[in-house]
């Protein structure tokens, strides 16, 4: 298990600035505020749990930060530029990558054909002056760095024939392809079995000490609070803790907001 990294409510032992700044984020759909006024600053080598019931804000938050949803008011900051507003592709170049609750590889196309187009992103053709290399030789490394056993033939199935586990590993291997510094995990753990779990926790460790900065939206909580550093909980699209994952969840309104109450 990783050590959460020392770091404090005031900053210490952080980079002066934050690598992620998100200000007073809001978006509402209709009639129902999915997300209100969302403050908090993400740290370079950070792993931040993002966590709440179903119907929280979580996605709608992450949404917001990548370009998939464009917010009524506030703003999003990456490596001190204003990213607000800007398309996902764009925010894709600049860094951030993410996995989706619901993986849709090219499913026709082996598993590791399914790197080659983060691989050939203007992103990546910039960090490597032009030079591709061997691509397919880079998409298998990718894979085994994942879990995908490189003597086994799953590296070569068509994806979308590949089991739920591995498919969560692929769209992990997505986000390393693009040479992303932080990586947005939506519910990478759901769905995978202890072993699974158990297996792909040290790859997320792993990650995080090779210097890659990770936010995590996660239910198994279990396993979440093993690696994280801090955990933010939101609760009808409002945060209503930040801080490290066992003291939030001692907190009187994280336990309402996952309990209730008798009055409930």
């Amino acid at each position: 298990m990783r050590k959460a990294s020392q770091m404090g409510a005031n900053g210490q032992g952080r980079d002066r600035e934050p690598l992620l700044r998100v200000e007073n984020l809001s978006k509402r759909f209709g009639g129902v505020q999915a997300v209100v006024g969302v403050n908090f600053d993400l740290y370079k080598g950070e792993l931040l749990g993002l966590i709440g019931p179903n119907g929280s804000g979580k996605t709608t938050l992450v949404n917001l930060i990548t370009g998939f949803v464009k917010p009524d008011r506030g703003s999003v900051v990456y490596r001190g530029k204003p990213i607000t507003g800007w398309m996902p592709n764009r925010i894709a170049r600049s860094g951030i990558a993410r996995t989706f609750q619901m993986a849709r590889p090219f499913g026709e196309l082996p598993a590791y054909k399914n790197l080659i187009i983060p691989l050939f992103s203007p992103r990546v053709r910039e960090l490597q002056g032009g030079k591709y290399g061997d691509r397919d030789a880079v998409a298998i490394d990718l894979l085994e760095e994942v879990g995908f056993e490189r003597d086994s033939s799953v590296t070569y199935k068509a994806a979308g024939s590949l089991p739920h586990g591995y498919l969560k590993r692929l769209e992990l291997a997505k986000c390393l392809a693009l040479r992303a510094d932080l990586i947005i995990l939506d519910e990478l753990f759901s769905g995978l079995s202890i072993a699974e779990l158990a297996s792909i926790l040290p790859i997320i460790e792993k990650l995080i000490a090779g210097g890659k900065t990770i936010l995590m939206i996660e239910h198994r909580l279990r396993e979440l609070f093993r690696i994280a550093d801090r955990a933010i909980v939101l609760n009808f699209g409002q945060v209503i803790a930040d801080g490290k994952p066992a003291e939030v969840m001692q907190k009187d309104e994280v336990r309402h907001a996952y309990l209730g109450t008798e009055d409930d």
